[in-house]
């Protein structure tokens, strides 16, 4: 009885969208958008280039304010959040162009991740006392046990703009990891890998999942990638949602085949 309580708790939704849409001038990018993401889940959203999926993961980070519809995280309505509070709300991204400061190190791109937990004035950081080098310490030992999670705490003083793609792609994901999100969305994750990488990176999206007991939105084009990790797929195009369902139902749904494929003409 015990296990299936908390079972069940764990599949509570931890991020919904009720009719969600934006509107720029006349254009409609993105049109009665509506997700449930339970936590511990792992989901995707996919779609043709141009889809509007990026749209939709700047408006769940409340890049772009919504033109209509609500977004509730924990059940919450954060209609009044900025970007800064849904990061803090627990909302953690990586980005299509990867993001990094590249002149700093690894393990400072880390750190600037841990911004969430870090809590020292600039009297503290002047003057070095006691709590500053508390939090110092704190955030060093944080930070390498993060990069741990790739295997990357051997790198913690490179610079970041000198690490390979694959790596440069690893430390977003483990900065992000930093803000301590409830909810990890991941765009275009495997971009410039290998299949080695991506097959790594697959089993570390599981053992992020695992660890730290987030839910995994994922926009990916590497359809072998989504349908063997993710349990909930949406499907977007034109700014809309065609389809929903599980990666088998995907497959072999018409309106998704026809989306990436185009309409076949019809025989005579």
């Amino acid at each position: 009885m015990g296990n299936q309580i908390e079972n069940k708790e764990e599949r509570i939704p931890i991020l919904e969208t009720v009719d969600l849409g934006i509107d720029f001038g006349g254009l409609t990018a993105v049109d009665n958008f509506n997700i449930s993401i339970k936590n511990v889940e792992i989901a995707g959203l996919i779609g043709p280039n141009g889809a509007g999926k990026t749209t939709v993961f700047n408006l769940l980070t409340k890049v772009y304010q919504p033109t209509r519809g609500k977004i509730l995280l924990g059940g919450k309505d954060t209609a009044s959040m900025n970007t800064v509070q849904m990061n803090r709300a627990g909302v953690a991204r990586t980005f299509q162009n990867i993001r990094l400061f590249d002149t700093l190190t690894v393990e400072e791109n880390v750190k600037i991740g841990l911004h969430n937990e870090i809590h020292y004035n600039w009297f503290d950081g002047v003057f070095r006392t006691a709590r500053y080098w508390k939090h110092e310490k704190y955030a060093h030992e944080r930070a390498m046990e993060l990069l741990s999670i790739f295997d990357m705490q051997g790198m913690a003083n490179q610079k970041a703009g000198s690490l390979p793609y694959g790596a440069q792609r690893r430390l977003e994901i483990v900065r992000a990891l930093g803000t301590n999100p409830s909810v990890l969305l991941l765009d275009e994750p495997a971009a410039g890998m290998n299949p080695s990488e991506t097959a790594e990176l697959m089993e570390n999206i599981r053992k992020i999942r695992d660890t730290f007991q987030i839910a995994i939105v994922l926009i990916e084009h590497d359809m072998s990638l989504v349908m063997n990790i993710c349990e909930e797929i949406a499907v977007l195009n034109y700014g809309k949602i065609i389809a929903k369902g599980t990666p088998e139902e995907i497959q072999a749904n018409p309106k998704v085949i026809e989306a990436y494929l185009g309409k076949q003409k019809e025989e005579a």
